[in-house]
């Protein structure tokens, strides 16, 4: 895969920083998390990683940790400015051991700033990013999209970009440097068209009023007869032509007239047949009409299928469905780390140990000390 043999060392959080390093490892490389809590159940993305489980208090965890980060090229670590100081593994300290080391920082704020060392989440740093105000719909209050914009969009995945950034720089300096990467400043990145468009028709009237925010009729979702719903996106007059036809409306209907007339006018004529109905009538126009479908419909859906976008995977008794590492490289392509046989926690644990020369007489008593904190010890 594309980012064999790079080796990536990852401290365990939440969201973004396991997002970070999924995007890494589902490409090739190689992804040890240093877990401080190994009951922590909440992390649903680690698999093809590899974990260990440590407890920094104890000095030798901390000799561990600079000992896998002398042979690792990337170090992720998601905690409030200071706590890795704190153990004795910032920056400084780590790129002395090793000067090629990308040592990316994933945090909310930055590592400056008035709001640093605070604590916040997605929905506060989106609403510090300017980009919360523009979403919602008209007379209604700021609605975050879920937790997609700063912890996965503006987070993990920009901090994966500016960590293989980096990569590509040592390339020619041979050194490692500090990724500094804030939530704030990933959501506000993201959402640089926004910004930078505001001149154009499409914006220019208060929220939820514009063409691409739910004010425009031929933009929006509509539900029909079976309680479903449909993606509806005519903004080229061609496409709404075609729109109004399968609607059997006047194709000559002006298209930016009569807003609220012709949006209660959509809503009543979706509402008469399901949404299968109105398939079979859009399925192969350009009117840019498309299904919503439910999480339990995306695997089914033939368009899906054909580009393997999602793949299931067994966990205990249920499948779980896992979309497909995105983008498709050609030559080199990506694996779901979902999809790969996980090793046990003592073969990880001796596995990870053995590159840096620890040996199982070592393991024993480094969990006895209670440096490693393994469910199971091992014995000789």
């Amino acid at each position: 895969m594309a980012l064999k043999g790079l080796k990536v060392i990852e401290f365990v959080g939440l969201a973004p920083g396991p997002f970070c390093g999924m995007l890494l490892a589902d490409f090739g490389a190689t992804v040890t998390r240093i877990d401080m809590n190994p009951r922590n159940t909440l992390d649903v993305l680690q698999g093809g990683k590899r974990s260990l489980a440590l407890n920094l208090k104890q000095p030798r965890a901390i000799d561990v940790v600079r000992s896998l980060c002398r042979k690792s090229d990337v170090l992720i670590e998601p905690f409030r400015p200071g706590v890795m100081e704190k153990f004795g593994l910032g920056p400084t300290v780590l790129l002395q051991d090793n000067p090629r080391l990308i040592y990316a920082r994933l945090t909310g704020f930055g590592q400056t700033g008035r709001h640093a060392a605070r604590a916040g989440h997605d929905i506060n740093y989106v609403a510090l990013s300017g980009v919360l105000s523009m979403l919602g719909r008209k007379s209604n209050k700021p609605t975050a999209p879920i937790n997609l914009v700063a912890d996965f969009a503006g987070g993990g995945l920009m901090c994966a970009f500016g960590i293989l950034a980096a990569i590509v720089e040592r390339q020619r300096s041979g050194q490692g440097q500090i990724v500094d990467h804030a939530m704030v400043e990933g959501a506000a990145y993201v959402g640089s068209w926004l910004f930078r468009s505001q001149s154009l028709p499409v914006w220019g009237r208060a929220r939820g009023e514009n063409v691409l925010d739910g004010g425009a009729h031929f933009y929006d979702t509509y539900e029909t007869k079976d309680g479903k719903f449909l993606s509806i996106g005519a903004i080229e007059p061609k496409f709404y032509r075609v729109l109004l036809e399968g609607l059997g409306l006047d194709p000559d209907l002006p298209q930016f007239e009569e807003e609220e007339k012709r949006s209660e006018q959509f809503t009543t004529i979706f509402r008469t047949k399901t949404r299968d109905e109105w398939m079979e009538i859009f399925g192969g126009k350009d009117a840019c009409v498309f299904p919503v479908l439910e999480a339990d419909e995306v695997d089914s859906y033939e368009h899906n299928r054909e580009r393997n976008v999602f793949v299931d995977y067994g966990r205990g008794e249920d499948d779980v469905l896992v979309p497909t590492p995105a983008p498709k490289l050609s030559r080199t392509p990506a694996q779901s780390g979902a999809t790969v046989k996980s090793k046990s926690e003592l073969e990880m644990t001796e596995e990870i140990l053995d590159e840096i020369g620890i040996t199982r007489k070592e393991i024993i008593e480094l969990c006895e000390e209670g440096t490693l904190l393994l469910s199971n010890r091992p014995k000789m």
